[in-house]
């Protein structure tokens, strides 16, 4: 129960993103790096409109969708137990692009 009361969060944070920000309601064409910048400035600036602003509409009006079309589950999760995937990711991502310049440096000699 506490992966769909998960999910239902989650989906409700894409949903305000998605209301909030026009250019995250379709597809997107530009290139993964620039749309992982977009995705991150728009949560910056949720954040900054959430603790500027004391009564945000469009969170209002997220918050009547979701009471009157989805059934919102009362478990919550209280801990997330951290992994070493993305950080075992970085830094084998880091240990390859390294030794292919080395390589690149070892063929130029």
């Amino acid at each position: 129960m506490k992966h769909a009361a998960a999910r239902n969060v989650i989906e409700r944070c894409f949903g305000l993103l998605k209301m909030r920000w026009g250019i995250l309601r379709s597809p997107s064409f530009y290139p993964i790096r620039i749309h992982n910048r977009i995705i991150i400035a728009c949560c910056l600036l949720h954040n900054f409109i959430r603790r500027e602003m004391s009564f945000d509409p469009i969170e209002m009006d997220l918050g009547e969708y979701v009471e009157t079309n989805i059934a919102v589950d009362e478990d919550f999760i209280s801990t997330i137990d951290p992994t070493d995937v993305w950080g075992n990711f970085r830094m084998e991502l880091a240990n390859q692009m390294f030794n292919e310049w080395q390589a690149s440096r070892q063929n130029d000699d």
